[in-house]
């Protein structure tokens, strides 16, 4: 295959992916919890002569994933939790638990903080929280101290993917990790409010204009190639 379109192929691969990624982001912009993703390009470079003449190739070869803090929504709804600072709640699923920041938790008939898709929420020993029956009053302090009727029950843990690794998106906004998740020491747990999304629709959609520009630049390129490849084996074979 001739090097200038292997090398055009490749980089529309690599923006056709970006595009999914900027599309989903777009698609969570008022997901609690959500943390955006962008797309990591790299680019190699091969020597084509003695010359000095060079190939370059960009090459889509991972994401990227934003932890930065999202806005705080206040919902007054007492198991509406939002961490400020670092750190993920910790969920047990069934495929192992999982770290979120999306904080909307509902207590189940025995008592157990779940989440809407039916997850337990963990404390700091990674063991289900469960809320004492018949508690009509349930605070939660910064530190994520939980209290019934002022009495102390339990702690919210707050977790990091270990040192060195970085936590992968399962779906939506759970994150799976290798190895055992660290504590976060220093975060601040808000009762009554929910995080929102760290996505911005307007970076967001400037972002997807200029990818689709890009992608239809090297679209046009290719069928250029096309007629000009066409155009040759046409005259040789006249």
């Amino acid at each position: 295959m001739d090097n200038a379109i292997y090398a055009s192929l490749t980089r529309q691969s690599g923006l056709m992916r970006e595009m999914r990624v900027v599309a989903n982001n777009i698609a969570n912009a008022s997901t609690p919890g959500y943390r955006r993703e962008g797309v990591i390009f790299a680019e190699h470079l091969a020597s084509l002569d003695r010359s000095g003449d060079t190939l370059s190739m960009a090459h889509a070869r991972g994401r990227l994933l934003d932890l930065g803090q999202g806005g705080l929504t206040q919902t007054n709804n007492r198991f509406d939790l939002a961490i400020e600072g670092e750190g993920f709640f910790l969920v047990q699923t069934p495929e192992g638990n999982r770290l979120t920041r999306a904080g909307a938790f509902t207590p189940s008939g025995e008592g157990e903080l779940m989440n809407a898709d039916g997850h337990r929420l963990l404390d700091e020993g990674e063991a289900p929280i469960i809320v004492p029956a018949g508690a009509s009053a349930v605070a939660v302090a910064p530190d994520g101290t939980l209290s019934a009727n002022g009495v102390p029950f339990g702690r919210i843990g707050i977790f990091n993917a270990p040192e060195g690794t970085t936590p992968t998106r399962q779906g939506g906004t759970l994150f799976a990790f290798e190895g055992a998740p660290e504590p976060v020491e220093q975060a601040s747990i808000r009762q009554g409010f929910l995080e929102d999304s760290n996505v911005d629709p307007i970076f967001e959609i400037t972002r997807m204009i200029e990818v689709q520009r890009a992608y239809e630049l090297g679209a046009s390129f290719l069928d250029r190639e096309d007629q000009r490849i066409r155009g040759a084996l046409a005259a040789m074979t006249r």
